[in-house]
């Protein structure tokens, strides 16, 4: 299964494409950011950026795109602009009848690192050593982008809903992502 992670961001907008491989290996397809600039109108921002997702997805053909759940922040501007790059990707992967899911950034996490609370070196590092590159991926945003994808191929139901494993199956990391998953429900 090929993933797209998409970590939103008006300035930057990670994007990571990992294909899931047997035996619980990932490995990188492509990785980058999309950007635009803070001196443009904001439709116009968004519409670069909307052009590049649109380049992801024909270029990678995905079959599904995994999006960061946007959360609650102290700066309005900040939380509305990754929110309205977040609808682009998930109107782009629906005109193209592509899968989206949302996981949220303690998700991703616990997935990739075994802490919902990792900081942004320790999702890096994790990121690296998954993915088997020479160099840690940057800027960060591009590390959550390729995070985010990981988490989804990973998450303990499976990428294609399969049912849920026993939890003696599951990873270290596993298990504190279905925590977290089971404590968001609440």
């Amino acid at each position: 299964m090929r993933v797209l992670g998409v970590d939103p961001g008006l300035t930057r907008c990670g994007l990571g494409v990992v294909d899931g491989l047997p035996g619980r290996r990932v490995r990188l397809v492509h990785v980058g950011v999309a950007t635009s600039s803070a001196d443009l109108d904001v439709d116009q921002r968004l519409l670069l950026i909307e052009r590049r997702l649109e380049e992801w997805l024909e270029e990678h053909a995905p079959d599904t795109v995994a999006v960061e759940r946007v959360f609650a922040q102290h700066n309005v501007r900040t939380v509305m602009g990754t929110a309205q790059v977040a609808g682009l990707a998930m109107v782009a992967a629906a005109r193209r009848r592509i899968p989206v899911a949302l996981h949220t950034p303690s998700e991703v996490k616990a997935a990739v690192t075994g802490n919902g609370r990792a900081d942004k070196a320790q999702v890096q590092t994790m990121v690296a050593r998954l993915l088997q590159l020479d160099e840690l991926p940057r800027p960060a945003d591009a590390a959550d982008a390729l995070a985010l994808a990981i988490c989804h191929l990973w998450r303990p139901a499976g990428a294609l809903g399969a049912p849920q494993r026993p939890a003696a199956a599951m990873t270290a990391a596993q298990r504190a992502w279905a925590a977290a998953e089971q404590a968001a429900r609440r």
